[in-house]
């Protein structure tokens, strides 16, 4: 008998970007805890598997100025899902840290801390950073080049992990030693193995380098494929690689950040999303969208006018602390081609090309869209991205979880205690 493969599904907590709508009269702070527990609490109501949390090391500036939506900080994602352990019972808890600017003992005893304040709920989403910008925040600035990040952050999960596995399962604790290329550490580690073995470690990353570093480190991966046919070629991509380090398609879970919008009819979901995306890209947000691409200062030009027709500079310098525009020069021809070809104004181009909601529709069309989606190869779950602090995620919950249930998609009650069982990933096999 084949078993229906039910989904997985987590809240991603909207934050520092310009996808959040902050002129919705709905929407609160991003720094008081309130939010964070209002987000939580409605997740773990509909019974999703982790709540996440993005990072930010430094405020991102833009022409020498801090980006207005930067300017009420980023709180420490660690700090902040220890408070949420206290008032959240079965909920995963996923902080985003990087890398490159931290030290495995360190990292390894907060997170092994949270595993054990929240009785094995916790994950780290590994990132990285070759960004000198942020890195002057830190002792050792931004040496790492660009080609070495994924190197060092492969041998700190390794690090962590061994760390992690230097108490027993009995609860005896042994002496570590890692001699590598970034960490040479020796001593003895602070806790005992954690109630679900170590951390769930995710990662987010759509590259080649950073897909093989998924399928030899990571359990789950974060991604921005959002279409069904990009979905089925990601997952049979990654999928594919687990073989080579000895793992099954199982032992690694594939979950897109995702957005959605409803409305009691399709054109009410479509109107509704049309307006999300005018609040989102601004007058003054599509100018700033552009000069990201064009690498120079456009202020003179107006949003509702045509788009510049100078090339983009090679090396653009007027963003700090975002990641850079691969190809400039591509995106600009692109953004052109879509402008000429629907008549289009900077503004409304910028709404067009730089963003989509992944499923808009009735409650019914998203939830079979969504089940699709994991049916047929796509994805084993969704990252729920909503566009309100800390209200985003009400309507979802009230209105898709009970039809994904009915269906058989997903949970209708939590089956055990730990991150790991909510996403069916085995305890890690102890290695001391």
């Amino acid at each position: 008998m084949t078993v229906r493969k039910r989904m997985h599904l987590a809240a991603h907590f909207p934050g520092v970007n310009s996808t959040t709508v902050w002129t919705d009269p709905r929407s609160k702070s991003q720094i008081d805890f309130a939010s964070f527990e209002h987000l939580a609490r409605t997740a773990e109501r509909g019974l999703f598997d982790f709540f996440f949390l993005a990072e930010g090391l430094r405020l991102r500036e833009h022409k020498g100025r801090i980006h207005d939506l930067d300017v009420v900080g980023r709180p420490e994602s660690i700090t902040v899902l220890n408070a949420l352990a206290a008032v959240t019972e079965r909920l995963g808890l996923a902080a985003t840290v990087n890398a490159t600017f931290n030290e495995p003992y360190e990292l390894a005893r907060r997170l092994a801390t949270l595993d054990h304040l929240s009785g094995g709920r916790a994950a780290w989403n590994v990132v990285t950073s070759s960004d000198a910008f942020t890195g002057e925040n830190f002792r050792r600035g931004g040496f790492l080049d660009r080609a070495d990040r994924y190197a060092r952050a492969a041998e700190f999960v390794a690090t962590a992990r061994e760390l992690w596995d230097s108490w027993t399962p009995e609860g005896v604790a042994r002496p570590f030693a890692h001699q590598g290329q970034h960490f040479d550490i020796a001593g003895e580690f602070g806790l005992p193995r954690s109630p679900q073995g170590q951390p769930v470690v995710i990662q987010a990353g759509d590259s080649d380098e950073g897909r093989e570093f998924a399928a030899a480190t990571a359990d789950v991966v974060f991604t921005r494929h959002g279409t069904l046919d990009a979905g089925r070629e990601f997952y049979a991509d990654v999928k594919g690689r687990l073989a080579t380090y000895g793992r099954s398609p199982e032992d690694l879970k594939i979950m897109p950040g995702v957005t959605v919008v409803l409305g009691d009819t399709a054109a009410d979901a479509r109107e509704r999303a049309a307006e999300i995306r005018r609040r989102q890209v601004s007058p003054q947000n599509a100018l700033l969208a552009l000069e990201q691409i064009w690498g120079v200062d456009l202020s003179s030009y107006d949003p509702d006018g045509p788009l510049p027709d100078i090339d983009p500079e090679p090396e653009p310098a007027l963003a700090q602390g975002r990641v850079r525009v691969a190809d400039p020069l591509a995106v600009a021809e692109k953004w052109r081609a879509l402008s000429r070809a629907k008549g289009l104004s900077i503004r409304q181009t910028v709404i067009e090309a730089s963003g989509r909601q992944s499923f808009v529709g009735t409650p019914e069309t998203v939830a079979a869209e969504l089940d699709e989606f994991v049916t047929t190869g796509a994805a084993d779950g969704f990252i729920l991205v909503p566009h309100l602090t800390p209200g985003g995620l009400d309507e979802f919950v009230d209105r898709v979880v009970p039809l994904l249930q009915e269906r058989g998609a997903f949970r209708t009650e939590y089956t055990g205690t730990t991150l790991r069982s909510h996403l069916g990933l085995p305890e890690p096999i102890w290695k001391g």
